[in-house]
């Protein structure tokens, strides 16, 4: 039957035909339903699949059966029987999303929730006003985008990301969703308003801020990105996340004492992190360029510096030693203006490895 309409094109456009291919369809489904229903052995993909194609034919048809008479007049024969019967239906799409998704068919779980959604804008439903009174729709748009995220195709992210975003309870993930396929296309500044919107929203949530801050740190927006850690501060003082990317962005930006109070700041919070103490010692090494400028007068600076940069390093060695290629030059070059024999030797033959 399906193989006729395709074919040719005169059953394309005969009603009898798609009623008939619409029957067959129907047919199979209330087999299929009736042997789950009797506990019978039947494959529960099958019947989601043909409940699919029971929207899809319909829907088809429906194109054809509301084409105006000779007269201009609008009057579809079928479009309130097969309405009533596909809507009582309807929710087996998203049970088969739900289907397909617990068994990692991302692709056909987008199938079928794109296929309940897309009711709301089918002429067929009219009468159903699904847009504004199914409540299922925005938890529907939200598992869509998923679906999307999870077989990495940006465009099906997006497709209903504005109405998965009416629901509060998943909105932060959606808009996770909408930034990763943002970035996937290459939208820049639509991947940084998306994550200004989560960030100034869900300011906490850990995706947000710092995807804000690698982006401003790579654009070299140093400005935004203080201004983004004061905010983020003003809610939580303590969030050892926002002070790390507070020292961070002090320190491109050449604030080095500022950058080396916050690391600090961070160290007396939790001392088990490796990264603050390799800001600290970067934010002290760094003072120490300008002055090599005359370096014989500065002699004495110069060596405090070293002295007060090399227990820092020496800490974020402890904690990354998988970090050589961060900790090993620092020392080499700490221990070599400390004359620190021993020491430098061994960072020397590290180096040499």
């Amino acid at each position: 039957m399906a193989g006729l309409l395709e074919k040719d094109s005169l059953n394309r456009e005969n009603p009898k035909i798609h009623v008939l291919l619409y029957q067959a369809v129907q047919r199979q489904y209330e087999v299929g339903n009736e042997k789950l229903y009797l506990g019978e052995k039947y494959d529960t993909a099958t019947l989601f699949n043909l409940t699919r194609r029971m929207f899809e034919v319909c829907e088809r048809f429906d194109s054809i059966d509301a084409r105006p008479d000779k007269k201009g007049r609008v009057r579809p024969e079928y479009r309130r029987k097969h309405a009533e019967e596909l809507d009582i239906i309807r929710r087996n799409l998203y049970l088969g999303g739900r289907f397909c998704l617990n068994r990692n068919r991302y692709a056909e779980a987008f199938e079928f929730f794109d296929a309940y959604l897309d009711c709301a804008r089918q002429p067929l439903f009219a009468d159903y006003h699904y847009a504004e009174r199914d409540t299922m729709m925005k938890n529907v748009a939200y598992w869509a985008g998923y679906a999307g995220l999870k077989e990495t195709v940006p465009q099906h992210i997006l497709k209903y990301a504005e109405l998965a975003l009416t629901d509060t309870a998943t909105a932060a993930y959606t808009l996770q969703y909408m930034a990763d396929a943002y970035n996937t296309l290459g939208e820049d500044s639509l991947y940084l308003q998306t994550l200004n919107q989560g960030f100034n929203t869900y300011t906490e949530n850990a995706y947000f801020y710092p995807r804000l801050m690698d982006y401003y740190n790579s654009h070299q927006q140093y400005d935004e990105a203080l201004a983004a850690s004061e905010q983020a501060l003003a809610v939580n003082p303590l969030s050892e996340l926002f002070l790390f990317g507070k020292s961070t962005v002090l320190l491109n930006m050449g604030r080095n004492e500022e950058s080396l109070e916050t690391s600090q700041q961070l160290i007396g919070i939790n001392n088990t992190l490796a990264e603050p103490y390799f800001n600290a010692a970067t934010a002290i090494l760094n003072r120490i360029i300008p002055l090599e400028q005359n370096a014989l007068a500065n002699k004495t600076a110069i060596r405090k510096l070293y002295q007060q940069a090399r227990p820092y390093m020496e800490r974020y060695r402890k904690l990354a030693p998988r970090q050589q290629d961060k900790w090993a030059p620092a020392l080499y070059k700490i221990y070599f203006n400390l004359n620190l024999g021993k020491q430098f030797d061994e960072i020397d033959k590290l180096l040499k490895k």
